[in-house]
């Protein structure tokens, strides 16, 4: 194993330039079913060890598996959200590992034959130039298998205790092509699948749970080149930040190595969170002897064309297919799609609002701005956001048309329903003489005052100090209580002065 820990810092932004990282992805994700994959006993996270066990998980004499259907539906849906073949028979392996968190001493799992098979995911990244650039992303396969359980080491050297509450949980993994050329684009990849699993309901892709992980596969080579460099394996990426971290220090890791002219071997490293750098685990053989063969207990899985069209009909809208709508059907910028598409009840919410008022870019811009801040600084889900859709856009309606000022329904209007949202927008407005003044004669006279009483404001005002309309408009607004109409004040001002 090569243990030299390399400065980062010693390789040039020029060596840099001069190499292609090449990363691969193998991702497991946890599915939300009620039961593990091939036992009765409960799937949830959180419970005191040991507790959602039985004989089958921890594989005693004389038990026998029974495949959950759920599991298999999601794994498809999985494999439709992302253009894959589903193949319509396919079989369980066993795979063979001694490892103390796994009871049986194999795993289930699938080798020669996955549930799905190619297709891939569309990603949006902001490139060295601040431009967001589209990149496909292909997969090779799409498998079930079920999860290990938790070896806990609980500060001790010589003791390991084990969990067997997540052994028997469903996984899908997912195995990209090599496709992926920096941090970025993988922090990109991985954030997209996360909001897919969520979209499609079949995860809560939460990585700091374990709910979804990552093993990092990293090769350079240099630029021009189209043969792989040997790759290094990275596991167990729990979080995404730190998946960008470990791309970082491993592309400069193995550039500083081959300068050098040392061979990169292929192994398994683990990344340290604390010092930002990755380390040996262990050496990897050029072929790992898992001793596949079909698992005798479990039938081959028949997906039938009925079944598969009973799953594709119970498919969501999905987050590229909405942000092509969003920007074509309500015509809001790439970025405010990306946004509003985050999480697919934000996706929901902002059709709610589009469904009520014509104002689409108004909209957009509330739930970015106001509501989204409103969210983040509570729960963070918009499920509990108090005002409703048709509320929020009947408050847009009401700024639109000029009823009221924008500065009226964000600063006033908006504060109040977030405490009383079932009141009407226009009956708050109303109730505190917040409707817009555009009487002229009104205005007017409010104008006069106002001049009559800076007089040596708008005589700077005439010798070219045209800052201070800003002024004498914030003046006018506070005397109407912030019913003047501002567009109607600054055509008077603009007469006046």
């Amino acid at each position: 194993m090569t243990e030299s820990i390399i400065n980062p810092s010693e390789v040039t932004e020029e060596l840099l330039a001069s190499y292609e990282t090449v990363i691969g992805l193998e991702v497991h994700c946890q599915l939300l079913t009620e039961s593990k994959l091939f036992a009765q006993d409960l799937n949830r996270f959180g419970a005191e060890p040991n507790t959602n066990i039985g004989p089958l998980t921890l594989a005693l004499p004389g038990t026998l598996p029974k495949l959950n259907k759920k599991a298999v539906e999601y794994a498809v849906r999985m494999g439709l959200a992302l253009g894959c073949s589903v193949s319509r028979r396919t079989i369980f392996d066993r795979k063979n590992y001694f490892y103390p968190d796994l009871p049986k001493g194999y795993q289930i799992s699938q080798d020669k034959k996955p549930i799905c098979e190619n297709g891939g995911l569309t990603i949006s990244v902001k490139g060295s130039d601040g431009k967001l650039y589209e990149k496909f992303i292909r997969f090779h396969h799409i498998h079930l298998e079920e999860d290990a359980g938790k070896s806990v080491h609980d500060g001790s050297d010589t003791d390991t205790l084990l969990d067997y509450n997540r052994a028997g949980t469903p996984l899908v993994e997912m195995v990209s092509e090599p496709d992926l050329r920096s941090a970025e684009e993988t922090g990109a990849f991985v954030t997209e699948i996360r909001r897919l699993v969520r979209y499609l309901d079949i995860s809560d892709g939460n990585m700091e749970e374990g709910s979804l992980r990552c093993d990092v596969n990293v090769s350079l080579r240099k630029k021009g080149d189209t043969k792989l460099g040997t790759k290094v394996e990275v596991k167990n990426m729990n979080s995404i930040r730190n998946m960008m971290r470990a791309i970082t220090f491993e592309t400069r890791r193995q550039i500083a190595m081959l300068e050098s002219g040392e061979t990169i071997q292929q192994e398994t490293r683990m990344f340290d969170v604390e010092s930002g750098q990755t380390y040996g685990m262990r050496v990897k053989e050029t072929m790992n002897d898992y001793r596949y063969f079909p698992d005798p207990d479990l039938s081959p899985v028949v997906i039938s064309e009925d079944w598969l069209g009973e799953i594709t009909a119970s498919m969501p809208a999905l987050p590229q297919a909405l942000r092509e709508k969003f920007t074509k059907v309500y015509g809001i910028p790439v970025y405010d799609a990306l946004v509003l598409t985050d999480t697919k009840e934000m996706a929901q919410y902002f059709e709610n609002v589009c469904s009520k008022t014509s104002a689409y870019k108004s909209a957009s811009n509330w739930l970015m701005g106001s509501v989204k801040s409103y969210v983040n600084e509570h729960d963070g889900n918009i499920e509990s956001f108090p005002v409703s859709a048709q509320t929020l856009a009947e408050l847009i309606e009401l700024t639109e048309t000029n009823v009221i000022s924008n500065s009226v329904a964000t600063q006033k209007i908006f504060p109040i329903l977030l405490t009383e949202p079932n009141r009407s927008p226009k009956e708050i407005a109303t109730t505190n003489n917040w409707i817009q003044n555009s009487n002229t004669n009104e205005l007017e006279t409010l104008v006069d005052q106002v001049i009559a009483s800076m007089p040596d404001k708008v005589a700077a005002y005439r010798k070219g100090k045209k800052g201070l309309l800003g002024l004498f408009v914030g003046e006018i607004m506070k005397k109407s209580n912030g019913a003047a109409d501002p567009k109607m004040v600054n055509q008077l001002l603009a007469e006046k002065l």
